[in-house]
């Protein structure tokens, strides 16, 4: 319990430093890359010190989830009552509800389309770095993840696309508030469209009566806001507390015998991450400007392996960072969430099924196989949300519709969480690309704000 003890005093120690750097007033940028350099280091000491399976590590992260995973849980707590009331006052101020058509489209037409494209990187990773099932060792760990991946496919297989959008529809909208559903998210989201669009109706009939709503919907949204800046102010505290405890349980064995497919893997993401700088280019952006923007995003997305707990952040970022409309950041983030997520169910799946297919006999050269592989990527990417559970999902329902084993994708189970981060940052930053493009083509994004180099540090951290 010593030992305990005084990891839990270095975590304080580190909290207090930081706590010392917002009262001088350092930058929110910096105070969060300072947490997360605070939390590798912590992590390595931990790992190094006890080893990644001993009680003293297993007790401390314990103590250290208070502050990472509580971070997390009061992102999460925010969510959906951000969701809601961003979104029906966004429609509300819309001047014609074709705008919301045009919104949605463009946003889910990027997502599903980055999606195929993520597919065609995954698939070149492997056979650049020449992938195969068959050079990975079988232990206890990974037969057992394969038996777990083939219980849950029976989930999976009996559910149509068609089905699956179906999730999407809130039937009972006090149930999807407390986000029981996989498709909670994407429910609240279709909720507050249907109630903002009859706002507009009940505006053109009985204007007062539209008045008083909007006047109490502007309140909440006001409140709503606060409590968004107050936890988003707790980000370097968060990943502090996260990074130490994934570094300090990392299975450092196990990502040295799968290291080609780790390398493979982050290979992929970084050209993925590229791509999305392009298309930022294409539409007349600095690159660059949009990268030292997102990245504490996309640090807070690492370390914390959740699109939905990062939500608050890729909003805020977006609208105050990055100059994008309310109503493109609210659908494009809430989206982004479930629906055409460019790591966990465009890369990874593509990877995996190029690595299994040899293995029952298929050629993964064959055209026809790539070119199934690519369509089933991006329509899967779309249906993922109707049964959740991220990559591992999107896995199964690649993986089965291609006719491909699904037990051989528990192999990976050791460096999964490793992988997991990065796949994470990309499907943050996939989301944040759509919502910029949309603005942009919509012209609604706010140039003057996506140039101001300090936008984030007034806007988010004070």
């Amino acid at each position: 319990m010593g030992f305990v003890l005084l990891n839990i005093a270095l975590l304080l120690g580190l909290i207090y430093v930081l706590i010392r750097m917002q009262q001088k007033h350092v930058s929110f940028s910096k105070r969060v890359f300072t947490g997360l350099g605070f939390g590798i280091l912590l992590g390595t000491y931990l790992q190094i010190a006890f080893g990644s399976d001993s009680a003293v590590v297993s007790q401390t992260s314990e103590w250290y989830n208070i502050v990472g995973r509580g971070y997390v849980k009061l992102l999460m707590m925010i969510v959906i009552p951000l969701i809601m009331v961003s979104i029906i006052q966004s429609i509300i101020n819309l001047e014609k509800t074709s705008q919301l058509g045009k919104m949605s489209f463009s946003i889910i037409g990027i997502l599903v389309g980055t999606t195929a494209i993520a597919a065609v990187v995954g698939i070149g990773s492997a056979f650049l770095f020449d992938l195969n099932a068959d050079q990975i060792q079988v232990g206890q760990a990974e037969e057992s993840r394969g038996l777990y991946l083939e219980e849950t496919l029976t989930q999976v297989e009996g559910m149509s696309t068609p089905a699956k959008i179906l999730e999407f529809f809130p039937a009972n909208p006090f149930l999807d508030m407390t986000g029981a559903r996989a498709t909670s998210t994407i429910a609240v989201v279709i909720l507050s469209a249907i109630i903002g669009i009859a706002v507009l109706g009940v505006r053109r009939k009985q204007p007062e009566q539209a008045e008083i709503f909007v006047k109490g919907v502007n309140a909440i949204y006001t409140v709503v806001m606060r409590v968004v800046t107050l936890v988003l102010r707790l980000t370097p505290y968060g990943i502090l507390g996260l990074m130490a405890t994934t570094v300090a349980k990392t299975n450092v064995a196990g990502i040295l015998e799968l290291g080609k497919f780790v390398l493979a893997s982050y290979v992929a993401l970084a050209v993925m991450l590229v791509i999305h700088l392009l298309l930022i280019s294409f539409a007349g952006l600095n690159p660059l400007t949009y990268l030292r923007k997102v990245i504490p995003v996309l640090g807070f997305a690492f370390t914390s392996r959740s699109s939905a707990g990062t939500l608050p952040l890729n909003i805020s970022a977006q609208k105050n960072s990055l100059g994008v409309d309310e109503g493109t950041a609210n659908m494009s983030a809430s989206f982004g969430a479930t629906i055409g997520q460019n790591g966990c169910a465009g890369i990874y799946p593509a990877m995996l099924a190029v690595m299994i297919a040899p293995s029952v006999g298929i050629d993964p050269l064959s055209p026809g196989f790539l070119l199934q592989l690519v369509l089933i990527v991006a329509i899967s990417s779309f249906g993922v949300a109707g049964v959740g559970g991220g990559a591992t999902f999107a896995a199964l329902i690649v993986l089965s519709s291609m006719n491909l084993p699904v037990a051989l994708a528990g192999l990976l189970i050791s460096v999964e969480p490793l992988i997991d981060m990065g796949r994470t940052a990309v499907n943050v930053n996939g989301a944040m690309t759509s919502g910029t493009l949309t603005s942009r083509f919509l012209r609604k994004l706010n140039i003057e704000r996506f140039n101001d180099p300090k936008a984030v540090e007034k806007d988010i951290a004070l």
